[in-house]
């Protein structure tokens, strides 16, 4: 009996430290779409990773290739020419400013016509935005 607790509390901070080292990408119907670990790794809905965010704000993809950066509210492709912009109340515009959607303080991401599209609760708003809006993993 006492092995059989300790197995089940191990199991139980296991499944704690799943939870708190990925963030679920979800689509507007709350279908899993894809995570995000706490260290940027971005995988898809089968766990295969996809690409990077770095914490020099550098993305890449998984083969480890620069595809852009987001730095500052500034969204770069690989040639540091600005593709768009997240500005600090979670708006999200494209190079022209012309406003693409929004990242919502409690994850939800919506489109410009206030639809939801996904949700990317306890993700960073910049990795949220650059995810939905500007690079497809």
């Amino acid at each position: 009996m006492k092995n059989f607790k300790i197995l089940i509390t191990a199991l139980a901070l296991q499944c704690l430290a799943m939870g708190v080292n990925a963030q679920s990408m979800q689509d507007g119907h709350y279908s899993n779409t894809g995570y995000i670990k706490s260290d940027g790794t971005i995988q898809d809905s089968h766990y295969s990773t996809v690409g990077y965010f770095k914490s020099d704000g550098t993305i890449q993809n998984k083969h480890y290739s620069t595809i852009g950066y987001v730095r500052d509210g500034k969204v770069q492709d690989s040639h540091y020419s600005t593709i768009g912009y997240i500005k600090s109340d979670g708006t999200v515009q494209d190079s022209h400013y012309s406003t693409v959607g929004y990242v919502k303080n409690d994850g939800t991401v919506q489109d410009s016509h206030y639809s939801t599209i996904g949700h990317a609760s306890g993700i960073k708003r910049e990795w949220a935005a650059a995810f939905y809006f500007f690079f497809k993993f």
